[in-house]
């Protein structure tokens, strides 16, 4: 399938690019996009949780009472985990929670998401562009152009431009990657996805091989 290349005022360019359909046109995987963003927010948690327990608590290791005639449970230490300010029991330690999953079914994802916003009508192809210094004011004049400055955008560069990256970065629900950071959750994330003309071809390589 083809669609328009638009400029930064949101008009057609007369331009058009060719689109695969085994990768913006395939029934979405509802399961798999599942997978890689339950993967994806797995492997953003620190896991530096950490709760000390019985043999870490620094306190006198005396025996707090005798051993009968109290009238109550017998007591050995003050670390115990029935004590105020003993150890805890089985209590968190730091731990990894990504998980793997495997490259064909990250792929599939990538294409579920892509061919699910392109069926919703939620990507547009603009061209290139670029600024010559970073300028916040340069980049809301491009979403006023393409009618976005009130919707949550993802713009998609065909290579890292410095420039173009700190004019979004101070913008609120505006977010710049380029092809190769591109992930699926972001892609979900976004109201509108926004790919300059150069990044579409280097997109559609990666998720053929």
């Amino acid at each position: 399938m083809e669609i328009a290349v638009l400029n930064l005022q949101g008009k057609e360019t007369g331009k058009k690019v060719s689109l695969d359909d085994a990768i913006f046109g395939i029934e979405p995987s509802e399961h798999t996009v599942y997978l890689e963003v339950k993967q994806y927010l797995a492997a953003q948690r620190q896991g530096t949780h950490k709760a000390k327990e019985r043999a870490e608590i620094a306190k006198s290791t005396r025996k707090i009472k005798k051993q009968k005639g109290t009238g109550t449970a017998r007591a050995g230490s003050a670390k115990s985990p029935v004590f105020r300010g003993g150890g805890r029991v089985f209590g968190p330690r730091p731990r990894n929670y990504d998980f793997k999953l495997n490259k064909a079914q990250k792929k599939l994802a990538k294409k579920s998401v892509l061919s699910q916003k392109l069926k919703d009508n939620e990507i547009k192809i603009v061209e290139d562009f670029s600024f010559d210094a970073p300028k916040t004011t340069a980049f809301i004049d491009v979403l006023k152009g393409l009618g976005l400055e009130t919707k949550k955008t993802l713009f998609v560069l065909g290579e890292s431009n410095k420039n173009v990256y700190l004019s979004s970065r101070n913008l609120q629900g505006t977010k710049v990657v380029s092809n190769l950071e591109l992930n699926i959750y972001d892609i979900i994330n976004a109201s509108e996805v926004v790919f300059l003309e150069g990044s579409i071809e280097s997109i559609q390589e990666n998720l053929r091989k």
